[in-house]
C-alpha cells in the first residue's frame, strides 16, 4: 500500500488529499477562493498567491487528519507545478518541498493538466459509470478530452503517462469562453456553472450561433464563437435580453464543436475509450451529449473531481512512483507546462531514480 499527498494551487483553489495506491481518496480537501475573486469577474493572481499562504498549511494538515495518517506514513508527496499561475505555483511547490525533505519522502512534481486526466482513475470516477477499475485501465489507445478554464487539448494516450497531443485551443478555451459570455450577459462568475443554470430555462436551438471546425485539423478556436454571442446581445439594444435562450445556443455551440472534434479523433485512431477532464467537463451538457453520441465507452469523474483537487494530482503521482520516478529537488514552476508528447520529452522534470 501507497499513500501519496497530493498537492495542487495551480489557480484558485487550495487543494490537498491523501489517496491510496493512486485510485482510493482517503481524504480530499478544497479551499475556495471563488468568493473573493467573483467581485473581479475573475481570477486576481496576487490574491489567489496570499490566500494559498494562508490556506496551505490548514488544508493539508486537514487532509492528514481525515485521512487518520501522519506524514512518516506517506510514500510521498506530490505537486503541480506548471501549469498556471506562477505565484500560486511557488506556494505549492515550496510547501511540498520542505515537507518531502524534512521527513525524508520523495518528491513529485505533477503537471496539471495530467491530474485532471488521472481524476479518472479515482474510484469514485469509476463507480460513478458502473465501470470496475481494470476495465477503464486496459482500455488504451484512448481519447482525453482535456477543457478548462485556461485549456481545451485532445490528447492521445496509448498507455499510462504515454501521451501525444494532437490538438489545442488557437485562442480562448472553452471556459475561457465560458467566463467572458457569463459577464456578457450579466450572470456572474464563474461563467460556467452560472450559464449551465440559467441554460436550463432555455432553448439550445434559439439561436443559430457559429461553430469553427476548422477543417484538417483537431484545434478548437472560441473567439468567434465569443464574438458572436457579442453582436447577438447588442442586436437587441434596449429591448428585454432573452438571456435563458442565448445561454442555452452558446452553450450547446461550444459542447457540440467538443463533443464532434473529440468523436473524430477517437475514430481516426480506433479509440478504445473517451475521457473526458478538466473543470468543464462538469457540464451537464458537454457530459450527456458525449455519452449519448460516443459509440464507445465515456470515462467522467463526478463533478467535484472535474474541479482542480490535490486527488487526481496523488493519482497521476503514482503511476510515476510505481516505477521508481521522482522530481529532483531543484524543481521550478512552469507557468506554461505543456502535457509534452512522449516521445518528445527527452530529460523531464520526473526522471528515473538512480
Amino acid at each position: 500500500m501507497s499513500l501519496i499527498l497530493g498537492i495542487e494551487t495551480s489557480c484558485d483553489e487550495t487543494a490537498a488529499s491523501v489517496v491510496e495506491d493512486g485510485r482510493r481518496i482517503l481524504s480530499n480537501v478544497v479551499a475556495s477562493q471563488i468568493d473573493l475573486h467573483a467581485q473581479y469577474g475573475g481570477v486576481f493572481p496576487e490574491i489567489a498567491s496570499r490566500e494559498h499562504v494562508l490556506k496551505i498549511i490548514p488544508v493539508i494538515e486537514e487532509a492528514l487528519k481525515d485521512a487518520g495518517i501522519l506524514f512518516r506514513d506517506l510514500a510521498a508527496v506530490a505537486v503541480t507545478h506548471g501549469p498556471g499561475l506562477a505565484g500560486s505555483l511557488l506556494v505549492g511547490v515550496n510547501t511540498a518541498k520542505a515537507i518531502a525533505f524534512a521527513n525524508d519522502k520523495p518528491f513529485i512534481g505533477i503537471n496539471h493538466l495530467e491530474g485532471h486526466i488521472y481524476a479518472n482513475w479515482l474510484e469514485s470516477a469509476v463507480e460513478t459509470f458502473r465501470r470496475n477499475v481494470s476495465t477503464a485501465e486496459n482500455q488504451f489507445p484512448l481519447i482525453a478530452l482535456i477543457v478548462s478554464g485556461g485549456h481545451s487539448e485532445i490528447v492521445l494516450m496509448r498507455a499510462h503517462n504515454d501521451y501525444a497531443r494532437l490538438g489545442h485551443t488557437l485562442d480562448d478555451a472553452a471556459g475561457e469562453a465560458f467566463d467572458k459570455v457569463a459577464r456578457l450577459l450579466g450572470l456572474g462568475f464563474p461563467g460556467g456553472p452560472a450559464i449551465q443554470k440559467a441554460a436550463e430555462a432555455g432553448d439550445p436551438n434559439a439561436f443559430a450561433l457559429p461553430r469553427a471546425w476548422l477543417p484538417g485539423t483537431h484545434n478548437f478556436s472560441f473567439s468567434g464563437l465569443k464574438t458572436a454571442a457579442l453582436h447577438l446581445v447588442k442586436s437587441f439594444g434596449n429591448a428585454p435580453l432573452p438571456v435563458a435562450d442565448i445561454a442555452a445556443s452558446f452553450q450547446n455551440a461550444i459542447a457540440d464543436v467538443l463533443v464532434e472534434k473529440t468523436l473524430r479523433v477517437a475514430q481516426e485512431h480506433h479509440a478504445a475509450q473517451i475521457l473526458l477532464a478538466g473543470g468543464v467537463a462538469a457540464n451537464t451538457r458537454l457530459r450527456a451529449q458525449m455519452i449519448a453520441r460516443a459509440p464507445v465507452p465515456v470515462l467522467i469523474p463526478p463533478p467535484k473531481l472535474c474541479v482542480d483537487n490535490g486527488a487526481m494530482i496523488a493519482s497521476a503521482a503514482w503511476w510515476h512512483f510505481a516505477r521508481g520516478e521522482q522530481s529532483g529537488w531543484d524543481l521550478d514552476v512552469v507557468p506554461s507546462l505543456r502535457l509534452q508528447n512522449t516521445d518528445d520529452r527527452g530529460q523531464t522534470a520526473v526522471s528515473k531514480e538512480q
